[in-house]
């Protein structure tokens, strides 16, 4: 899964900025809203809207705001109605997108999308086209230089991790989303720094291309996740340091 610790910091960066014009908190009251909706507010037993909350109060969104979501959700407050998407297109070299879409307008949000594809040398294809090429996985950052390899590895592992490998400056750690908030809390529990935890779909086999059609997977990977009914976005490409550079 080489790579994704890349694309992790350019979403967390760009989460920074988005956190701090409110439209981050849009997003994620989309999502809260959509967890609630099909399961309910209990976190015992809604893990999506346990994720969902805990990435909320990563970017410090106030507690009005997501019980406002919730009850939106469970339908105790009115609310405009949203649906879950996902889209599927091409990237340049041929590498697979998905994107994750949350709106109250599907056919313009489909128009806009596939706008954006097209303005980044990319083409949005149909449900199905590329959709097989993912699983999803929860995968968690954790630095190198927070606990040695072996430590680490035998701590996932007992909480229901699938595997662990350093990758740059960062150990990834890869599980199932059923496991997802055990690892979670075993590395809490050990009070190690986490750069990153997402449940996200990851490609089973990443596709390498040149560093120019890279960089040009990334404009796309970054206009798509800039547009306000857009919630994730996910490509098979191997990220690489080179692409980064310009990103």
């Amino acid at each position: 899964m080489s790579g994704h610790s890349h694309w992790a910091t350019i979403k967390h960066k760009k989460a920074a900025i988005d956190a701090k014009r409110g439209k981050l908190w849009s997003k994620l009251s989309r999502a809260i809203l959509i967890a609630a909706r099909h399961g309910g507010s209990d976190l015992d037993t809604n893990l999506k809207l346990r994720y969902a909350i805990d990435k909320a109060r990563e970017v410090s969104m106030p507690k009005d705001n997501i019980d406002r979501a919730i009850k939106r959700g469970t339908g105790e407050a009115q609310g405009e109605i949203i649906e879950e998407l996902q889209y599927e297109g091409f990237g340049s070299g041929g590498t697979a997108i998905l994107v994750d879409v949350m709106t109250d307008n599907r056919n313009r949000s489909a128009g806009e999308i596939r706008k954006i594809f097209e303005r980044n040398a990319g083409k949005m294809g149909s449900a199905g086209n590329v959709s097989f090429l993912f699983e999803r996985k929860g995968l968690f950052l954790v630095p190198v230089a927070a606990i040695d390899e072996d430590s680490l590895m035998a701590l996932v592992l007992e909480a229901g991790a699938d595997d662990l490998k350093a990758a740059g400056d960062h150990f990834e750690i890869i599980c199932d989303p059923a496991a997802f908030h055990a690892v979670q809390l075993a590395l809490e529990g050990k009070k190690l720094t986490v750069s990153s935890a997402e449940l996200m779909q990851l490609p089973k086999v990443p596709v390498d291309v040149d560093t120019e059609a890279g960089r040009k997977v990334l404009r796309l990977m970054e206009a798509l996740d800039d547009h306000d009914d857009v919630q994730h976005v996910y490509s098979n490409v191997h990220v690489t340091e080179e692409m980064m550079a310009e990103a």
